[in-house]
């Protein structure tokens, strides 16, 4: 493919997408499902589907991703799923001991039309267990929008009202690592805040090695606690994409009002969730979270010299390039290519707003949403950067062209213990920049005469 890229030339294209910024739905649907305790997901189609999401998901977090399968065969395409999945539920429940199955769609199930709803309410399900269940046709959005849709099933089909307010938040985290799940959590309760986070990877594809293989690890949201959202106060959906469908649903089932934030990356969208935070608790902001702001400040004072005026291009989920965007415009960084792969008009709209309220002509920057990397590779032959910022998908072209690629987002399949790390908060702001910059200045370092190939920078 790279070899076969146009070198004197852009050429757009509207019904053909080559290598796109995205994957299918299925897979952002069991991540989410991962992030609940005691929950096996389950995909309602062949079994190469479950094959290929589970492989993705297991190459990024290096962790096993559990998941089963209603094994559609040829005759379950002519005929439907429905004998394959009271079957399949029948066995899990049986072999597997979950709490709870979660259920999503594929490509093949929803074009044969499966009537989940039907199937489901005809299900057998033993006394305490629950199925839900939630559609994501792989064409059709993207991992983004299937972690989404997966996250409001769990509260369409468990979320309780009692009418005893709980005072709770609910926080919806995004698609993103464990370890920014665990930075989240640890401002959060930096106010003392009693939150529920809906899903919670942590525990789960970030657990210690015991030397014993666990179906279920302990970590995720408790089942009793996504019940209980129903009497939850308010929610924080960070990150339109992947977390407010969560949140509205909440809303639109039991009256819960919410807010919904940019992911908390950088310094301003930072700010803006932790005044989100203290102003739900009635606290001041903590100083311990106050010296977290000024060093992240301290340090990009220190390095803007490297980083300042650099063209960048960032390309991978909406909510995360958002977010990279906007803190590399902090840094004083010149984003030049701004790519997701994920369907949404309001992205072209955002980034835009933020290049300009950055001072920066927004014809000089070329955003695309359900946009590839094939066409971001023409581009950046005809008006190269100095750094690329997203996820693995990108290192081959970032070789051809010679560009240093900062690995940010998902999937990251050939790296490690990025899963852990956070690039939220102000602790991930840090990372970030010290990722960046390392970039820069490695390249930098290489480039360079001899004679000015300094120890101290």
């Amino acid at each position: 493919m790279l070899e076969a890229t146009p070198r004197d030339c852009v050429t757009e294209r509207k019904a053909l997408t080559i290598s796109p910024a995205k994957t299918c739905q299925p897979v952002g649907a069991v991540y989410a499902a991962l992030g609940v305790h005691g929950v096996m997901p389950h995909s309602h189609g062949s079994q190469g589907c479950i094959a290929f999401h589970r492989m993705f998901l297991t190459r990024h977090f290096k962790e096993p991703a559990m998941a089963s399968t209603s094994a559609f065969t040829e005759g379950t395409s002519v005929f439907g799923g429905g004998s394959n999945l009271k079957t399949a539920v029948r066995n899990i429940f049986d072999l597997y001991d979950p709490e709870v199955i979660a259920i999503h769609t594929t490509c093949l199930s929803e074009t044969i039309g499966d009537d989940l709803n039907a199937m489901v309410s005809a299900l057998d399900i033993p006394e305490g267990k629950r199925v839900i269940y939630c559609s994501t046709p792989s064409y059709q959005g993207s991992h983004v929008t299937g972690f989404s849709s997966m996250s409001a099933g769990f509260i369409r089909h468990m979320a309780e009202k009692t009418g005893v307010p709980s005072g709770k938040l609910m926080i919806n985290p995004g698609f993103v690592n464990p370890g920014d799940m665990r930075e989240l959590k640890k401002i959060v309760e930096a106010f003392g805040i009693e939150y529920t986070m809906l899903p919670d990877t942590t525990g789960v594809l970030d657990a210690p090695m015991t030397g014993t293989f666990e179906i279920y690890p302990k970590g995720g949201t408790p089942i009793d606690e996504v019940v209980a959202l129903g009497d939850a106060a308010y929610s924080l959906a960070l990150g339109q994409w992947a977390s407010e469908a969560c949140a509205n649903e909440l809303r639109r089932k039991h009256g819960v009002e919410y807010a919904t934030l940019p992911l908390p990356m950088g310094v301003a969208a930072t700010d803006e969730f932790i005044l989100a935070l203290s102003k739900f608790s009635k606290q001041v902001v903590p100083y311990s979270i106050e010296e977290e702001r000024g060093q992240l400040i301290d340090c990009m004072i220190d390095s803007h010299q490297y980083l300042d005026a650099k063209r960048v291009a960032i390309y991978g989920d909406p909510d995360t390039v958002i977010g990279v965007t906007a803190f590399c415009l902090e840094c004083g960084m010149k984003p030049a290519m701004v790519v997701t792969g994920t369907p949404g008009k309001e992205f072209t709209s955002i980034i835009n707003g933020m290049l300009a309220e950055a001072g920066i002509d927004p014809q000089d920057c070329w955003v695309k949403e359900a946009g590839d990397l094939f066409e971001m590779h023409q581009r950046m032959i005809q008006e190269p950067v100095d750094l690329m910022i997203g996820p693995s998908t990108g290192k081959q072209i970032a070789r051809a062209e010679d560009v240093p690629l900062v690995r940010v987002g998902f999937p990251i399949i050939d790296r490690y213990v990025h899963p852990y790390m956070p690039i939220v908060g102000y602790k991930g702001a840090m990372r970030m920049l010290e990722l960046i910059a390392t970039a820069l200045m490695e390249r930098m370092e290489r480039d360079c005469e001899d004679q000015d190939f300094e120890f101290v920078m």
